[in-house]
């Protein structure tokens, strides 16, 4: 038992390490972007990509035009 939960905890280490260090390279992207000034131009061509994706994830969380499947059974079948 005790192995098995040293492999949990390296795994959640590791999770954690890398969302850390994406974390961080998106902060260095962000503030290299910011200095060469191009931090507005990049903003206003992501602006559309971001609204259409979390207009989509709020669709497929609401069950709406598209994003449900079909009704499912209690044990996740069809």
């Amino acid at each position: 038992m005790e192995t098995y939960l040293n492999l949990m905890l390296i795994r959640f280490g590791l999770i954690i390490g890398g969302l850390v260090v994406l974390a961080a390279l998106v902060f260095a992207i962000a503030l290299a972007l910011r200095r060469r000034g191009r931090l507005d131009a990049v903003r206003r061509c992501a602006d559309p990509a971001v609204k259409a994706g979390l207009r989509a994830a709020a669709r497929r969380f609401e069950g709406g035009k598209g994003g449900e499947p079909g009704p499912r059974g209690r044990d996740g079948r069809p």
